[in-house]
């Protein structure tokens, strides 16, 4: 087989996985498909919450699509917990290049403050990662992200694990098989992110 089929291959695996509901991490012991009972939503209506802080800060900074989604992985990549190895940074450059992992990127003076970094199966945004640089980055692009893919027509934006920081946003928690089926009927829809 060719260079070229076996990374098509690749590219077909990975999708199936996340498409089933699995993530990819490494925690130490290599690279694993993941899953957990309960799952975080962002919403993509009018439950998404900004908090009144954030509105101010949102005119600061330029929002761009994969400008630099190799910085993006980078910055995730060195957060204090990171679960991105060289080899996930590998996959998500091979999807990144066949046009399935994203960033949304937010940026100011010319340079990279924040972003968030994900997988678009159909309809669904699976949210791997975010890092900033600068204060309130990673936070706007979140939000402006959840406006972006509710303008486009994504019917899911899964930020994986709850945690208090995306609480503050309206995220909610749904369990395993009601995230199974809102991310079935998510992979059937033809969206673009761009």
């Amino acid at each position: 087989m060719n260079e070229g089929g076996a990374r098509d291959d690749v590219v077909r695996e990975l999708l199936a996985g996340y498409a089933s509901g699995a993530f990819l991490m490494d925690n130490g012991d290599g690279l694993r498909w993941y899953s957990v009972r309960r799952r975080a939503l962002v919403p993509l209506d009018e439950r998404l919450h900004v908090p009144r802080s954030l509105r101010r800060a949102t005119g600061r900074f330029e929002v761009r699509l994969d400008a630099d989604f190799a910085g993006v992985v980078d910055g995730c990549a060195l957060r204090e917990e990171t679960w991105i190895s060289p080899e996930l940074r590998e996959l998500y450059l091979l999807l990144h290049d066949a046009g399935h992992a994203h960033s949304f990127e937010t940026w100011q003076e010319g340079r990279l403050a924040g972003g968030v970094l994900g997988i678009v199966v159909g309809g669904a945004f699976i949210g791997e990662s975010m890092f900033h640089h600068v204060t309130d980055a990673s936070k706007v692009a979140l939000v402006e992200l959840a406006r972006h893919l509710r303008a486009r027509g994504f019917t899911v934006f899964d930020a994986q694990i709850q945690n208090p920081h995306l609480a503050r946003f309206g995220t909610y928690e749904v369990g395993e098989r009601e995230y199974a089926r809102l991310l079935a009927d998510a992979v059937t829809r033809d969206v673009r992110f761009d």
